[in-house]
């Protein structure tokens, strides 16, 4: 199962993406979605997590207040809004699916998200 992330660019310090991530119908309502990130020589970090059936959200420490996630079942469609980006906010973006959890549950563990999209690059500039 494939998932498609895309909306990376290229902005200046201060300016804002909206980044997608589409899964599979057949799935999407039996997962919880995450997007990750990773910079060059770091590793990979959740930003932020949203559950399956449940209005029920994770952000990371250096995200919270300027990221939001979203998710549009009629859509199958998962959505981070990146505002107040920073210089470290530069990163491969990934989205990624945890299909074992709960439906009010978030996994903060990088192990147990099952599928993944190709990444989709930020880039921001001061």
């Amino acid at each position: 199962v494939q998932l498609q992330a895309s909306g990376g660019g290229s902005v200046q310090a201060g300016g804002s993406l909206k980044l997608s991530c589409t899964a599979p119908g057949h799935i999407f309502s039996r997962v919880a979605i995450g997007w990750f990130r990773q910079a060059p020589g770091r590793e990979r970090e959740l930003v932020a997590a949203v559950a399956r059936m449940v209005n029920n959200k994770y952000y990371s420490d250096s995200v919270k207040g300027r990221f939001t996630i979203s998710r549009d079942n009629a859509k199958n469609t998962v959505y981070l809004q990146t505002n107040s980006l920073k210089p470290e906010d530069t990163a491969v973006y990934y989205c990624a699916a945890d299909r074992k959890i709960l439906s009010a549950d978030i996994s903060t563990t990088i192990d147990d998200y099952d599928y993944w999209g190709q990444g989709t690059q930020v880039t921001v500039s001061s």
